[in-house]
């Protein structure tokens, strides 16, 4: 679907969100059903879509797409009818006889702006937590995965309600016009510099919104830990999806004393995970496009690499790229990486290292690899980030358990799970009173008797305000 078609695709989807279709409960349940099933029909299609534009591995998609998103679904399915129900509230004396409750409900028509990293995921994970609080939605996928925006936009059409979902595809014009209409909430992912756009046009409607953005997630190696260890789940968190991860470790702190260690176990992971040339693993994804390719490459001009440092333009490929003797005024330390090269920092005390990522925008996530518990206390306490993940990386945003979001400059606003249906739903306040009695304390003319005792009633008679359920 085009632009010019954008004004009655709405229209329509917010005929269907007046008539209440949204609201029951069994269509939402109907339409997370029918989201798994274009998940499960569909994968084959959707893996090759995504080896289309990242050359990335099925096994790989599967396990950051389509597998994340049906535990997604089936997480939402078994929580819904609970996350659905009212919550009774207790009501002061002087407001009986009434009923006081609040309800979440869906906001109406949302827009949910989508990422190129991980093309599927970063649309349908907002779209579960969507669907799931009663909402219809408009779907913009990143035209830099192509192939896979155009599968989201030919699959869903066949499965979800077509009245309450669509998808529009295109490039940054489409996109600015869709942030032209009004929408009643928008959830956006993608960089920093494109969220404060999202947000200045949100601001002219008054729209609430929810930015997923990203920032330089650190990771700090405490010289108590076990190296092999956490040489190998670094390796693996940073150069999958040749690093084009927001919540990839952007660059390693470690203990001056573990250093060598470290770039020894890293290198021999490395080669463990995608042999002596990953070139040839079918395992190691490519850059998404010719700009960031060269964008990294240009990083990469700055430095002798530790390891790695092969780059190919016709294949786009950068190998997995170690880089030795940064420092925190380094150009590569400037901005997020987005890509595999992983920068890394000996410290000697733990304040330094603390003091290099306090000196940074805030990071959606900040990573730990220690066996001390007054270290680990240490670094929860005195850093500010979207979430900490001890001892290992990543796994924090894959528990539908935990709200994932950023802070600052990395975002604000949460999904996965429960987090991502309250998200997108808004407690909506409910009294209930009865029409009889109805003294004529309430009314004018106040005598002083009668506002003597109007403040005794209102301050709870001097001991404290009496509920009542």
């Amino acid at each position: 679907m085009q632009k010019d078609q954008v004004l009655p695709e709405l229209a329509v989807l917010r005929e269907t969100f007046q008539q209440g279709i949204t609201k029951e409960l069994k269509w939402r349940q109907s339409q997370l059903l029918a989201l798994d099933t274009f998940l499960v029909e569909r994968e084959r299609d959707i893996a090759d879509a995504v080896h289309d534009d990242f050359r990335k591995s099925a096994v790989e998609t599967f396990l950051t797409e389509t597998g994340y998103l049906r535990g997604e679904i089936r997480f939402a399915l078994k929580h819904l009818k609970s996350w659905t129900k009212s919550q009774r509230v207790s009501v002061p004396l002087i407001y009986q006889p009434a009923k006081g409750y609040y309800s979440p409900a869906p906001y109406g028509v949302v827009l949910i702006i989508g990422a190129w990293n991980y093309p599927l995921n970063l649309c349908l994970a907002p779209l579960i937590s969507a669907l799931a609080a009663g909402n219809c939605a408009v779907i913009k996928p990143s035209e830099h995965a192509p192939h896979t925006s155009s599968i989201i936009a030919e699959g869903l059409v066949h499965y979800l309600d077509r009245r309450a979902v669509c998808v529009i595809e295109g490039g940054v014009e489409v996109a600015k016009g869709l942030l032209e209409e009004r929408f009643d909430y928008i959830f956006y992912t993608g960089s920093y510099a494109i969220g404060r756009e999202v947000m200045s046009a949100a601001a002219r409607h008054l729209t609430p919104l929810t930015l997923e953005l990203g920032g330089k997630c650190p990771c700090i190696v405490d010289q108590n830990s076990d190296i092999r260890v956490a040489a190998r789940r670094i390796v693996w968190a940073k150069f999958l999806n040749a690093g084009q991860t927001c919540l990839a470790p952007d660059y390693v702190l470690v203990h001056e004393t573990r250093e060598a260690e470290l770039l020894r176990s890293m290198q021999e992971a490395i080669t463990d995970f995608y042999g002596d040339d990953p070139r040839l693993s079918p395992d190691y994804p490519r850059i998404v496009n010719d700009q960031h390719f060269r964008r990294l490459e240009t990083l990469l001009n700055d430095f002798a690499p530790w390891s790695g440092g092969e780059t190919d333009i016709e294949e786009r490929y950068i190998a997995p790229t170690i880089l030795r003797g940064v420092t925190p005024t380094s150009e590569v330390m400037q901005s997020e990486i987005f890509g595999p090269l992983l920068p890394v920092i000996a410290y000697k005390a733990l304040e330094e290292a603390l003091d290099i990522i306090q000196s940074v925008k805030e990071p959606l996530a900040i990573y730990l690899f220690s066996s001390d518990s007054d270290v680990q206390e240490r670094v929860v306490r005195h850093s500010r980030s979207g979430g900490v993940c001890i001892n290992d990386l990543l796994f924090h945003a894959a528990l539908y358990t935990l709200p994932f979001g950023g802070i600052g400059s990395s975002g604000f606003g949460a999904y996965h799970g429960k987090a991502g249906f309250e998200t997108f739903s808004f407690k909506q306040s409910v009294l209930k009173r009865a029409l009889y009695p109805d003294p004529a304390l309430r009314y004018p003319p106040y005598s002083s008797r009668k506002i003597s005792f109007l403040r005794r009633l209102v301050l709870g008679w001097g001991t404290g305000q009496l509920f009542l359920y």
